[in-house]
């Protein structure tokens, strides 16, 4: 299905070099802040979540440790398993606001103004 070139006050737009955006120091800061975010944490994550796992398979008596009737140790840290998964999202969507999308408004921005749209939908 083609797709109708974007237009602007009636005549063509530029044909937009999305190399040249890719190169771009807006897009490489953008980049790198997301990298910057996302990579370490993934880490911490990944680790918590192994910490886990080891402790439940090679650490019985302690993740067995009461702590309130029977809620155990490791009943405990599964559902914080669950929690930090939230805290990070919620994290990351504030990180994001904050640090991002200025950046991503920005280049939107930069780009419309060469006559690139968003693609309608077509019914």
């Amino acid at each position: 299905m083609a797709r109708k070139q974007p237009q602007q006050s009636g005549a063509h737009a530029a044909p937009v070099d999305f190399t040249e955006v890719q190169k771009s120091p807006e897009l490489q800061e953008l980049r790198k802040r997301q990298r910057s975010f996302i990579f370490p944490m993934a880490v911490v994550f990944l680790l918590w979540y192994f910490a886990y796992v080891l402790l439940a398979d090679y650490a019985h008596g302690f993740m067995s440790t009461p702590v309130w009737g029977n809620i155990n140790i490791g009943l405990i840290l599964g559902l914080l398993q669950f929690v930090t998964t939230f805290g990070i999202t919620m994290w990351y969507v504030s990180y994001a606001n904050r640090r991002m999308d200025p950046i991503a408004a920005d280049l939107r921005e930069k780009l419309e103004a060469k006559g690139v749209r968003r693609p309608e939908e077509t019914k």
